[in-house]
């Protein structure tokens, strides 16, 4: 074999292997990326359904109530806002926890709710000063404006939340707000940003950055008086601007 031959030889091989090891290269990525595509959706869904879950085993075991409401303690923030005179609207009030407690302090209190059901539960928490009323707060005829408005968990699940919020305008001067905050763990903003599924509740419209807020109660005559954030989530008093 002459040197030529082997030089040929060698660099023949070379090429080829270099070319094998490439491919297999190639190859190992690809299945590393689709792994990747496949898993991280996967774990996404597996997290979000174990979560579902929890909190339903959370709450049958509670007898039936949320246990957020006793270990974050957020009716406080509610009651602490509050005035012993004032004349309160709690508006999608739920099963009506909050309006109870806030009865404790205020003067009168009144809750709201699209849903029947949630005031046939509501009902069941008797006081003197505390009334239940099923409907839209923004379109039913009060015949009284209320010093404080609460809102717990209540504006991300409305699309068109600036008109809403200016509809609550003609309803009271004073909103007492609670929000999901996005930012509340590094995960969520991770899901959001690989567009999976990262919200506490399929039927939120937004779960907010602060400035988010600020923006939306800027255009409807709205800024933040005071606020903290607890929980991961914004707890404030609103006025008007």
């Amino acid at each position: 074999m002459t040197p030529f031959d082997t030089f040929w030889y060698s660099y023949t091989y070379n090429s080829r292997l270099m070319e094998t090891m490439t491919k297999t290269k190639s190859i190992k990525t690809t299945i590393f990326l689709f792994f990747f595509k496949i898993a991280i959706p996967f774990f996404n869904f597996l997290d979000n359904l174990s979560y579902k879950i929890l909190t339903i085993l959370a709450v049958k075991q509670n007898g039936g109530i949320h246990p957020k409401h006793r270990i974050m303690n957020y009716h406080k923030f509610f009651v602490d806002n509050v005035n012993e005179d004032d004349v309160v609207v709690d508006v999608g009030c739920g099963n009506g926890l909050v309006a109870y407690d806030v009865s404790q302090k205020a003067k009168e209190v009144v809750g709201v709710d699209l849903s029947q059901q949630n005031i046939d539960r509501a009902v069941k928490l008797k006081n003197n000063n505390l009334n239940f009323v099923c409907g839209d707060a923004t379109k039913y005829q009060w015949n009284r404006k209320f010093n404080v408005c609460i809102l717990s968990n209540v504006l991300e699940h409305i699309a068109d939340r600036v008109g809403f919020l200016k509809n609550i305008y003609n309803i009271s001067d004073t909103i007492l707000l609670r929000v999901p905050m996005l930012e509340r763990d590094w995960l969520v903003v991770y899901k959001k940003e690989q567009g999976l599924e990262y919200r506490l509740d399929p039927t939120h419209f937004v779960e907010y950055t602060l400035s988010i807020l600020e923006d939306e109660l800027l255009k409807s005559g709205w800024k933040i008086k005071n606020y903290s954030i607890q929980f991961g989530e914004f707890w404030g008093v609103i006025i008007k601007s």
